[in-house]
């Protein structure tokens, strides 16, 4: 029987004239993805559905239409035929390689008029599928940063690798997550443009593909951003707006230019699309360091990188740990996890130097990621962020920002003694600290490492003094920073005069002797606490 049908198909097939056939090809050829000026408008139906199955397959399909009729040349793309008289039954099948496809699809839903991605209404735990299909879609947009061995492995007992996202364009690993994004976007939206309210790397991942992509990107930054963050989005091909003193305002106004105009407004959200995007990262910390035992991630509000590259390495092998990072000033992640719901109320008082580790926790979706597949969330203080950056910068030559240094913030604070002997993979994700900050966390950094210290001492006011002081911390082998005498405002003998030295010294165990010397020549001495 089934012969047969075979056989009339392809005499009606031979009655029709090539143009015909080529046309009715291009019109019901699942895999061809036609020109939207060439469909006319009543061929095609209003929306496009995903459709999800009791077992997490997934299939793309279309609403209230009968199947088209497939060419048995065609058949060996699909599962297994059951009838062809006028229609084609197929069994579900899971294709790796068409997941972006999908994932474009899930997209799909978002009204064309809407004013922000409704990127919540598609919000599902991702899959393996979905990541891989993230991977071989990005490939040739972003960089594959390597992860290497690093000289501070010996210092902390333990094999360090080191993932070099702040190595990317615009050094965030952001830009994983946004170009996925972007690509997926119906071609109708791409033509109309995106908007975004921010001064976050999100916001300049965006400004840059968009860009690249020939996407027509707005960004609206409030007044007091910094000239350079608003000089480099400008510079990544974007139309910057400067509204609003605060950052409410320029997203109230960003929100309502994108619904008269018809941008999309974009907001960094834990979709499933997105989490694929940065869930990569994953992938090739598995690829690129054998038999891990464990990766450290930033945590805090944005936990998106966390929870998509657990996804990955959990599936990879459940027995490597995934521990986050996130500061003790405002451990978000914990109080939501502790709470089962995303928390908004926590407010962070150094946004400036935090960046994107500060914001609150923006969705459930990678919050049910982290509580099941993370394995620790610890905590950090600023003081062992800043030490990190300053190792970072001496070891690795690598200027990170806080974000990308409070991974490695929790091997410098001793927070995990399980890691000792053991192969760690840390991902320094971000690289995108303004130079004023730079300038003063550097110098915060090494007072904290007790490699810059003050004192104050009282000598007299004669010739030479001074100078046998001077011979002191030159046989201590001390560099001088500064050195200040005051004459009028002091409180001991007259003809003496108060010195205050900053000096530079090795290490904690050189401030000691340094210390110990002094005292012994000048009991008065004086140091000045961290």
């Amino acid at each position: 029987m089934n012969f047969a049908a075979q056989f009339l198909y392809s005499r009606v097939l031979k009655n029709r004239t090539p143009r015909d056939r080529s046309r009715e090809d291009e019109e019901y050829d699942p895999f061809w993805q036609r020109d939207d000026n060439k469909i006319k408008k009543q061929d095609v139906p209003a929306l496009c559905d995903l459709h999800c199955c009791k077992d997490g397959l997934i299939r793309n399909g279309l609403i209230g239409q009968k199947p088209p009729s497939i060419n048995p040349e065609r058949l060996k793309d699909f599962g297994e035929e059951d009838y062809l008289n006028g229609d084609v039954k197929t069994w579900e099948m899971k294709i790796v390689s068409r997941n972006e496809e999908l994932l474009r699809d899930g997209l799909s839903h978002v009204p064309q008029s809407s004013s922000r991605t409704s990127l919540s209404s598609c919000n599902k735990l991702i899959r393996f599928e979905d990541i891989s299909a993230a991977a071989f879609k990005i490939q040739c947009s972003v960089q594959k940063t390597p992860c290497m061995y690093s000289r501070l492995s010996k210092q902390y007992g333990m094999d360090i690798y080191l993932k070099k996202e702040f190595l990317q364009y615009t050094g965030s690993v952001k830009e994983r997550g946004v170009i996925y994004l972007l690509t997926s976007l119906p071609q109708d939206q791409q033509r109309k443009g995106v908007i975004v309210a921010s001064d976050s790397n999100f916001s300049m991942a965006v400004a840059y593909h968009a860009s690249e992509l020939r996407i027509p990107v707005f960004v609206i930054m409030s007044t007091s951003t910094s000239p350079a963050r608003v000089k480099m989005c400008r510079e990544y091909g974007a139309m910057v707006i400067s509204y609003g003193t605060t950052a409410k305002d320029s997203q109230t106004h960003a929100r309502r230019l994108a619904q008269e105009n018809g941008y999309l407004y974009l907001e960094e959200e834990d979709s499933a699309v997105y989490l694929s995007g940065l869930g990569t990262v994953g992938l090739e910390v598995y690829e690129q360091v054998p038999k891990l035992d464990a990766v450290i991630f930033p945590a805090g509000g944005h936990c998106g990188l966390l929870a998509g590259s657990a996804a990955a390495l959990k599936h990879l092998n459940p027995h490597i740990s995934v521990i986050g990072v996130e500061s003790e000033s405002f451990p978000v992640l914990q109080q939501s996890l502790k709470a089962g719901h995303p928390i908004e109320d926590q407010a962070c008082s150094n946004h400036h130097f935090y960046g994107d580790v500060s914001g609150l926790c923006f969705g459930s979706n990678s919050l049910q990621l982290t509580g099941k597949l993370v394995d620790k969330v610890v905590a950090v203080r600023e003081e062992d962020i800043l030490i990190s950056m300053l190792r970072l910068l001496e070891y690795e030559r690598a200027t990170v920002d806080a974000e990308g240094a409070i991974g490695l913030a929790a091997l410098v604070a001793g927070k995990l003694p399980e890691l000792k002997g053991k192969r760690v993979a840390v991902v320094v994700c971000s690289g995108n600290l303004e130079l004023h900050l730079l300038q003063q966390c550097i110098a915060r950094a090494l007072t904290l490492d007790n490699r810059v210290c003050r004192f104050s001492l009282v000598v007299s006011d004669c010739p030479g003094d001074i100078s046998k002081l001077l011979e002191v911390l030159a046989r201590e082998e001390v560099r001088v920073l500064d050195i200040k005498q005051e004459r009028t405002f002091v409180t001991s003998e007259l003809f003496t005069v108060e010195v205050t030295c900053t000096v530079e010294t090795r290490d904690k165990i050189h401030t000691a002797q340094l210390r110990n010397a002094l005292l012994e020549r000048y009991p008065t001495a004086v140091w000045t606490e961290r």
